[in-house]
């Protein structure tokens, strides 16, 4: 156990980990709230028509605020520990938010105390538990959506990442990894609107497509953004492993010889 906690691989490994858990955990849960991203910014809201859906805005649920960090830490820990990591990652997050929800449909169904129901009618809450349901309750098709769109989306940028590594090699990082997300964020804005809202709902499919041509160009965008971020911490991560170790991980991610490197761990 000493060995594996001044493993600087493995301590990198349990720290994507865990960031990478606990950020999705925390989009699920702030997802109930809806926001304007034009009001963010100090704007009017749009007024845009799409696939003939009128009065169309910027109108997203807070989810997404967190949600491009996941495909970061995708491409990071595609880029070190290879597609087998990332996979394993992605199946420990969605069985821990099945979990959560779990807990959360339980904690809603609990019989709350009485005094409690009140308690906060100073705060203009007239009844706690209506507000904790429509907190933590979200709907059954919402979270097979969303959890559906993550799991996908997650193995369609582990594929493309790596077809795009493949081709360019050491170089290029900003376009395997925007490549790959702005690529994955297409499935994932239609999978969950689709599940959510057209399976389990009453939308329309151009409701859909204008929905999810939003959030995509969103998407798109946080994609563009946050790829000097990406590229900064990636240099930040060679500094702390040191260079040749890093070179060795990248190949051990990749499939390829390690030149004899037994401490660079694995999720095979």
């Amino acid at each position: 156990m000493h060995h594996i906690l001044n493993n600087k691989p493995a301590k990198l490994f349990i720290g994507f980990t865990a960031f990478f858990v606990a950020n999705a955990l925390i989009a699920e849960c702030i997802g109930t709230k809806i926001f304007s991203l034009e009001k963010l910014f100090g704007f009017a809201p749009s007024n845009i028509t799409l696939f003939g859906q009128n009065g169309l805005s910027f109108n997203l649920t807070c989810g997404v605020l967190l949600w491009p960090l996941e495909f970061v830490m995708t491409d990071l820990v595609n880029e070190y520990f290879g597609p087998k990591a990332v996979k394993r990652i992605s199946y420990t997050a969605i069985i821990l938010i099945s979990y959560a929800f779990i807990m959360f449909y339980a904690s809603i169904h609990i019989p709350p105390a009485d005094f409690w129901i009140t308690s906060n009618q100073t705060k203009d809450i007239a009844n706690m538990q209506t507000a904790f349901n429509g907190i933590f309750g979200q709907g059954l098709w919402i979270i097979l959506g969303s959890l559906t769109a993550f799991l996908v989306s997650q193995l369609v940028d582990v594929t493309v990442f790596h077809r795009i590594k493949r081709i360019t090699g050491e170089k290029k990082v900003w376009l395997r990894a925007t490549g790959s997300t702005v690529v994955s964020q297409i499935v994932d804005s239609f999978i969950v609107l689709t599940i959510a809202f057209k399976l389990g709902g009453t939308w329309t499919w151009p409701m859909i497509f204008a929905v999810g041509t939003l959030n995509y160009i969103y998407k798109f965008l946080m994609a563009i953004i946050l790829t000097p971020a990406l590229i900064w911490v990636e240099k930040r991560i060679e500094k702390y492993l040191g260079h040749e170790t890093a070179m060795q991980m990248k190949k051990a991610a990749m499939g390829e010889p390690t030149d004899g490197f037994e401490n660079i761990p694995t999720a095979g």
